[in-house]
């Protein structure tokens, strides 16, 4: 399948649970049989914290921080690190394709994706840096990160774009090994990440984001998507799959 004519555009909000939830829906039901491939751009509300299959919560993330401050906790199918899903300065995307229509290597299907957020980055004004294996920088700061899981022929890719987080929230939040910045030649966190705010000098708003990683993604794939809301079969799928990402012993697994 190739369906790069057809992809759809679903862009929604929801709880961690529920946006989890969504993408491994999208992804389950495109592994079933052929689907249009889709670009999904998302927001978390309330503002939350992933974090990456595989890892430790405690050795992660300041739980005792996030749970005073009301700030949920949910465990990704997809691998990578730890993010802050900032309500009001935040846009996630994810990407379920097949993966003929991205690339087989993972590495280049990293880089074919992200290449949507650079092109994205342009369109407001701001040069971008893809640097392997998943971020995406501004003036050598993280701007962007992101993790895949393939099931099948079929890829799942999301990540962040911070336009305006609370990088303060992360440096609370999330447990930053000090060998981890001093690899990237930064001391603190704000040495590290970034918004594209702040790289600008002025203020970028939610919805030209989303309208520059839209414009992004298309230029990326040479796609014109249209825009689509979730089928039946999918919601169906969502309010199972939700039940998964609210239970503790998915979430505080390791």
């Amino acid at each position: 399948m190739n369906g790069l004519e057809n992809w759809r555009l679903i862009l929604n909000e929801g709880t961690a649970e529920y946006n989890m939830a969504v993408d491994e829906a999208i992804l389950t039901l495109n592994n079933l049989r052929p689907r249009a491939n889709v670009l999904r751009l998302y927001v978390f509300k309330p503002s939350a914290i992933t974090i990456g299959y595989f890892q430790k919560v405690y050795e992660t993330i300041n739980v005792e921080y996030a749970v005073s401050n009301k700030i949920p906790i949910v465990r990704r199918i997809t691998g990578g690190g730890a993010v802050y899903h900032d309500e009001n300065g935040e846009i996630t995307y994810s990407i379920v394709a097949d993966v003929g229509s991205v690339d087989f290597d993972v590495q280049e299907s990293y880089r074919k994706i992200c290449s949507g957020i650079l092109y994205a980055l342009n369109f407001l004004g701001l040069d971008g840096r893809f640097e392997p294996v998943n971020d995406v920088t501004v003036n050598g700061k993280k701007v962007s990160g992101s993790a895949q899981i393939r099931k099948g022929n079929v890829l799942l890719q999301h990540g962040t774009l911070m336009y305006d987080t609370d990088v303060s929230k992360i440096e609370k939040l999330l447990l930053v090994p000090k060998d981890k910045l001093a690899a990237h030649s930064a001391k603190t966190i704000y040495d590290r990440v970034t918004t594209l705010s702040r790289e600008k000098g002025s203020k970028i708003s939610k919805q030209e984001v989303i309208n520059a990683l839209i414009k992004g993604f298309e230029k990326a794939f040479n796609i014109k998507p249209y825009e689509d809301t979730l089928d039946d079969e999918e919601k169906n799928l969502v309010k199972e799959l939700v039940k998964k990402y609210g239970q503790r012993n998915w979430n505080f697994r390791w």
